[in-house]
C-alpha cells in the first residue's frame, strides 16, 4: 500500500491541510479550549515538513518516529504530546518497513489509537480524538475483512471518522481542556477528532 517516498508525499499534503484548516480547527477549540489547536498543529507540521527532505530514504519506523518527536517538541497543549505519542507508537509498529501493506497500516493506527489512550488516559465516549480514532479503525478493519482494496478500506475509515468527530457534539468533555466547561461544551465539536479526520481524509484523497 504504501512507501517511503509516498508517506513523505502524505506528510506534506497533511501539513497543507492543517494550514488550510488551522483557523477552522481553532475555532473550533474557542468555546472549549485554549483556542491554539490549529496554530499548534500548523506549526508543528511545518516543523515537520523541514525535516522530510532527510528521510527520503529512511524505512518508515524512522520516518513516523521522526515525526512523532517534531511534534512532541513544537506542539504546544495536549495535542502535541498525544499526537506525538500516536505517530512515534505507529512507527515502531512500522520499525525497519520499507513499505507496508494495508493490514500493517492498521496495525500501526491499532498503536496509535492504544497510544493516545494511555498518553491521555482516556477512552472513546469523552468528547476527545478518540471519537474519531476507534470508530474509524474499527470501520476500516471490517471493510478490510472483505479483502476490500485499500481506497474502499479508507473511505469506510473516513466515513466513521467525520461521523465520530460530529458526535462530539452530543458529549461532555470529561478529559483535558474541555472538560473544564463541563456541559456548556455540548454542542462543540473536538477540535482533535477534526483534525484527525482531516489527516484520514489525506490519506485516502492521497492513493
Amino acid at each position: 500500500m504504501a512507501e517511503g517516498k509516498f508517506v513523505i508525499e502524505v506528510l506534506k499534503k497533511i501539513g497543507e491541510k492543517i494550514e488550510e484548516q488551522k483557523e477552522y480547527l481553532t475555532e473550533l477549540d474557542q468555546p472549549i479550549g485554549d483556542s491554539d489547536h490549529g496554530i499548534n498543529l500548523a506549526r508543528g507540521f511545518g516543523e515537520v515538513e523541514k525535516k522530510l527532505p532527510t528521510l527520503e530514504d529512511k524505512d518508515l519506523g524512522t520516518i513516523m518516529k521522526t515525526v512523532g518527536m517534531t511534534l512532541v517538541s513544537t506542539v504546544g497543549g495536549a495535542s502535541g504530546p498525544l499526537y506525538g505519542s500516536a505517530f512515534m507508537k505507529a512507527g515502531m509498529a512500522w520499525s525497519g518497513k520499507m513499505e507496508i501493506t494495508m493490514e500493517e497500516f492498521l496495525e500501526g493506527l491499532d498503536a496509535a489509537v492504544e497510544a493516545v489512550k494511555q498518553r491521555g488516559k482516556a477512552t472513546v465516549e469523552e468528547a476527545t480524538m478518540l471519537d474519531a480514532m476507534v470508530p474509524a479503525l474499527e470501520a476500516m478493519k471490517t471493510a478490510g475483512n472483505g479483502a476490500g482494496d485499500a481506497k474502499s478500506v479508507l473511505e469506510a475509515g473516513c466515513k466513521a471518522s467525520w461521523a465520530g468527530a460530529e458526535h462530539t457534539k452530543d458529549l461532555v468533555a470529561t478529559k483535558g481542556r474541555a472538560s473544564y466547561v463541563g456541559e456548556r461544551g455540548l454542542g462543540h465539536q473536538d477540535p482533535g477528532a477534526t483534525s484527525f479526520s482531516f489527516m484520514l481524509e489525506v490519506v485516502k484523497d492521497s492513493l
